[in-house]
Formats: C-alpha cells, structure tokens, sequence
C-alpha cells in the first residue's frame, strides 16, 4: 500500500500563465467580424424601415428621431468593442494544455489540460472559408457544446492544431 502525502504547494513557483506569450487570431478574422458586424446593422436598419413600410402608423416622427440619434451610436458601441475584442484574443499551445484570451473590459484566459479534451471539429463559416480561415472547436467531458473556440485561424494551422490534439487524446488512451 502507497503513502498517502497531501505535502503544501509552494504557489509561487507555480508557472504563470499570464507570462505565456499568446499567438493572435489572423488578421484576416478581422473581415470577418466586420462582414458580421455589418450584417447585423442591415438587420437593424432593415426591420425598421420594413415596420414603417408594412405599418406606417408605428412609426411616427419621433420614433424616426429616436431610432436615428440610437442606433448610430449603438453601431458605434458595438464596432468599437469588435474591434478591440478582436485585438485582445490570443491563443497558446503548451506542453500540458492550451489556453485561450478574450475581453475587452475584463480579460478572460480559459486553460484546458490536454488530459481533458475529448474530441476537437474544425469549423468553416462561409465568409471563414472565402477567406481560408477556420475555427478549432475543443470539447472536454461533460458538455454538449464545445467548451473553447479559438476562431480565425488559417486553414492549415487549424487542421495541424487538430491533428495535434487528435494526437494527445490518442497517447491518453
């Protein structure tokens, strides 16, 4: 029978995540987020002017004034933060695990040890794949969906991140 030890851990000697130096999305994922971006402003501007056309009675003067002095500055807010939450997104890949940083306001960095993964999809959206870009999708025991996407990643780094995981989920088994 083994001895059972419960020894402290010195927590300063533990590595730091925070000095893992992260890889940023592709540059090209930035279209991406704008084509998005901007398809969500047409959705915007469109229900409204297909309300007022349909039912004009709904939309009167100030309704017009309000949604026009509201939505700019909505668009705006929401440009803005896609755009610095596209800059602050990274990923890493380490001995034992991945991780993977998001925020604007406040930063997020999800670790997943590899021991962990259960199966890893690549995914391409239709814009993803004009642009040869793609998304790893990484899931762990327990869910139904996918517990970490690291999207805007060139096609062929992400088939490789793929095969890699593939790869520490066959040595596990």
């Amino acid at each position: 029978m083994e001895n059972f030890t419960n020894e402290t851990i010195d927590i300063t000697q533990l590595p730091k995540f925070e000095e893992v130096v992260f890889t940023p999305l592709h540059t090209k994922y930035l279209t991406v987020v704008i084509i998005n971006l901007m398809i969500l402003i047409a959705i915007f501007i469109l229900i409204p002017t297909l309300f007022s056309f349909f039912k004009p009675e709904l939309f009167s003067g100030k309704l017009w004034l309000i949604l026009g002095a509201v939505l700019p500055v909505l668009f705006i807010w929401i440009a803005t933060f896609s755009i610095l939450g596209f800059k602050r997104k990274g990923f890493a890949f380490r001995e034992h695990d991945v991780l993977y940083r998001s925020g604007v306001i406040a930063t997020n960095t999800i670790v997943i040890p590899y021991n962990r993964v259960q199966h890893v999809a690549l995914h391409e959206g239709l814009i993803s794949r004009y642009l040869g870009l793609a998304k790893v999708e990484i899931f762990t025991a327990g869910g139904s969906s996918s517990d970490l996407e690291i999207p805007g990643i060139e096609k062929e780094q992400a088939e490789n991140i793929k095969q890699l995981l593939m790869g520490k989920i066959q040595k596990q088994l």
